[in-house]
């Protein structure tokens, strides 16, 4: 039988990528750093972009589906005039035209592109078309449709603007392809664009302003392995951005043992993030036609609580 190397450390790393490494070459090497016998990250940044990254390690990992869904805020910035193959400055350029665009187009070109949108995914990306990811295609030369799926951009605000190039700074929903959005707006400027450079500022209610860098987690595994450890944000601090809901040990303890509670206040369906005593997070729990239903329940270190009552 086949050990499992590493610790059982549990909790969220707000890494600030940077560019020119894969998020999972900056997991792996988080993951070394850290001795952490469990990790996964929650949703790529290609190598081009820079920024939040959070990366889910032990239990946390329960949960990596709540942070990849969740809204986020990018900055990006474009070059206006030239299209290339992959969306990015990475690919090969495939058309040059004039630019004459000012700030007033450029103004309206963005809140076109505002709000619910439909958006079709680059071939340049990860998507699977029958079962093989769609970036395999597009280097072999292949195209294939792909039907346009809904996404939100809340905001989308200018930052700067000069003869060939600009910066606009975004809120999104999860799923929305930054590159493709920059190629939408080239092509209703009539001169397209591509993206030269992305760093992601938010994730959720987490801000890249939190995040530590790679040679800081170095700097302190040189120093004090164990101090690592502290660099990991609580499960429950990573998921403030959705619904709270507080139980009483007793009610606690019956979701733990796969009970479904009958709730004693509204909620809204949906997901909840689910606490005891002292902000002691239990894990993931479904809101539905009034009951509670239990998801992701993370392990408890603390003895469970006889179960007595019947809501919550």
């Amino acid at each position: 039988m086949r050990r499992r190397r590493g610790r059982a450390v549990s909790g969220v790393l707000l890494l600030d990528k940077p560019t020119g490494l894969s998020s999972n070459q900056a997991l792996q090497t988080a993951r070394r750093l850290l001795n952490a016998a469990k990790a996964g990250h929650t949703g790529t940044l290609d190598p081009l972009a820079s920024g939040l990254l959070p990366l889910c390690f032990g239990e946390a990992t329960k949960v990596s589906q709540f942070l990849l869904g969740a809204d986020k805020t990018y900055r990006a910035r474009a070059t206006l005039g030239i299209t290339t193959t992959t969306g990015d400055s990475e690919g090969e350029i495939l058309r040059e035209r004039p630019v004459d665009v000012d700030a007033a187009r450029l103004a309206a070109a963005l809140a076109a592109h505002t709000g619910d949108l439909l958006q079709v995914p680059p071939m340049y990306s990860a998507l699977k078309h029958d079962g093989e990811r769609l970036y395999a295609l597009a280097r072999r030369g292949e195209t294939v449709e792909r039907p346009a799926r809904p996404v939100h951009v809340s905001r989308l605000e200018l930052l700067a603007l000069d003869d060939s190039s600009f910066e606009v700074e975004l809120d999104c929903s999860k799923g929305t392809y930054v590159r493709s959005l920059i190629e939408d707006i080239g092509e209703a400027l009539g001169c397209g664009a591509h993206l030269t450079a992305l760093r992601r500022l938010r994730v959720g209610a987490l801000d890249v302003e939190q995040a530590v860098t790679l040679e800081f987690l170095r700097t302190v595994a040189d120093r004090d392995p164990q101090a690592l450890d502290a660099c990991l944000v609580p499960i429950a601090d990573a998921l403030a951005h959705l619904p709270q809901l507080e139980l009483s040990p007793e009610d606690a303890a019956r979701l733990r043992l796969g009970q479904a509670l009958t709730l004693r206040h509204p909620l809204a369906d949906g997901w909840a993030a689910v606490f005891t005593g002292q902000q002691a997070f239990i894990g993931m729990a479904e809101a539905a036609d009034g009951r509670l239903l239990p998801r992701r329940l993370v392990s408890q270190e603390d003895d469970p609580v006889a179960p007595t009552g019947d809501a919550a």
